[in-house]
């Protein structure tokens, strides 16, 4: 018999942390954990309010399962009980975590999948103004892969700035479903000369359908507009790449299928968080070992990580210690 229970928990970060949507200080998170006896497993999600969550909703429905999971709900049932989101990816990680700890084996070997290793995550920069940004691609050149957070005006002298400071570092953007047509096709060929190689979602999700019909130069990743595997026939011939977010999918046992009907469906994949401890880039690390971008840097964001956390050289992210998850 198994007691599931949750908590919310707030971690500062480093510094302001801005997308098109607004500016955050913290992150707010929720954590369920699962436990018998000794034995306990820990999950955590990051409730989005895009999605019309909000940490207080996300605990009410974490524990609005828990007399299922007292009678042996697993984690096949509890996808007919929870839709896709941030509560039902709490609860599926903190599943597989009491799993790994009570077989005695990790979930890498539970799956039946090879150990995982150690992936290199982008880091993000803030949006900000053009001289702020560049600052921070000179502090952080060293890094193989950067992803740029854009607002829509003044997008393009934000990449050009980064880019001359950015050494021989990688460039991804993340619009955030800030553009519209007239921006995309007025800046996209200029991010396709600075080397730009993937942008994540230009267009608001519900706006989508025109990507369709222009020129993609630079590969387009679908973040909003993709949540699970349902989501992926709707993507056809408008999207190259898919963001698979655990917070999205509902958990990492979905995620891994999401990542699997992806590929086959020819998209390519970049596995991505919220900002989030490393408890919530624990699990996503198993769907990085297939991911073409990644962008686990959650922890890299925060003043105080979880102990034990992931260990972390620079950009190159370990995978996790049975103490910390699975």
């Amino acid at each position: 018999m198994l007691d599931l229970s949750a908590e919310i928990e707030t971690f500062p970060l480093l510094r302001p942390f801005t997308i098109s949507r607004g500016t955050k200080t913290e992150t707010i998170v929720v954590t369920a954990t699962v436990s018998s006896g000794d034995i306990v497993g820990r999950g955590e999600c990051g409730p989005n309010a895009r999605y019309e969550e909000t940490p207080e909703s996300v605990l009410d429905d974490i524990l609005t399962v828990a007399p299922n999971v007292k009678v042996g709900l697993d984690r096949v049932g509890l996808r007919d009980i929870l839709p896709p989101g941030a509560a039902r990816n709490a609860i599926d990680c903190a599943l597989w975590d009491f799993e790994a700890k009570a077989a005695g084996r990790p979930v890498w070997s539970l799956m039946g999948a090879d150990a995982p290793a150690p992936v290199e995550t982008a880091f993000t920069l803030s949006a900000a103004g053009p001289d702020d940004m560049s600052r921070e691609a000179a502090a952080n050149a060293d890094r193989p892969l950067l992803k740029l957070k854009l607002t829509g005006s003044g997008d393009l002298d934000r990449v050009r700035a980064v880019r001359k400071q950015a050494g021989d570092a990688r460039l991804i953007v993340d619009a955030n479903e800030s553009w519209d047509a007239e921006i995309y096709c007025e800046i996209v060929p200029a991010l396709a000369d600075l080397g730009v190689e993937l942008i994540e979602q230009p267009f608001p999700a519900t706006e989508d359908g025109v990507l369709a019909d222009l020129d993609r130069p630079v590969a387009v990743c679908a973040d909003e507009s993709f949540h699970d595997s349902s989501s992926l026939a709707g993507l056809q011939d408008k999207y190259d790449v898919v963001n698979i977010k655990l917070d999205k999918t509902g958990g990492l046992t979905e995620a891994m299928s999401a990542s699997r009907a992806a590929r086959s469906a020819g998209f390519r994949v970049m596995v991505g968080c919220m900002v989030g401890t490393s408890l919530a880039m624990a699990p996503a690390m198993l769907v990085a070992q297939q991911a073409e971008f990644v962008d686990l840097d959650g922890p890299l964001l925060l003043a105080t990580d979880r102990e034990p956390g992931l260990e972390v050289h620079r950009s190159t992210i370990m995978p996790p210690r049975s103490e910390l998850w699975g």
